[in-house]
């Protein structure tokens, strides 16, 4: 039963845009979390808060990062490792050429 109260808060029905009451909705899912807008009976929109979606982005975002990293320690072979100066070797590069990168960062 809190489910179906849960869904019915939630949901916001679009004829409520219409009559212009978008600033009191806007309000709402700033104070109370994601809305479902409704269009004929069907879901047509979710409403998040800024703060909200860049949240739910950067879930997105490390999940992606960590099945990448999840694969490549499946594949991990410490045979195919290369020391720090082969590579600087086969990438022409010299301790000089990184002078300076201290402060960058890479992911």
């Amino acid at each position: 039963m809190a489910s179906v109260i849960s869904a019915i808060k939630n949901t916001v029905p679009i004829s409520l845009f219409n009559r212009g009451q978008a600033g009191k909705i806007f309000e709402d899912v700033r104070k109370n979390g994601a809305k479902v807008v409704m269009k004929n009976n069907v879901a047509e929109c979710v409403l998040l808060s800024p703060e909200e979606y860049v949240r739910l982005m950067d879930a997105v975002n490390d999940a992606k990062l960590e099945a990448i990293a999840a694969e490549r320690l499946a594949r991990y072979d410490p045979k195919t490792l290369v020391s720090w100066d082969e590579m600087m070797q086969e990438l022409g590069l010299t301790e000089d050429d990184l002078a300076g990168w201290e402060d960058v960062e890479v992911e």
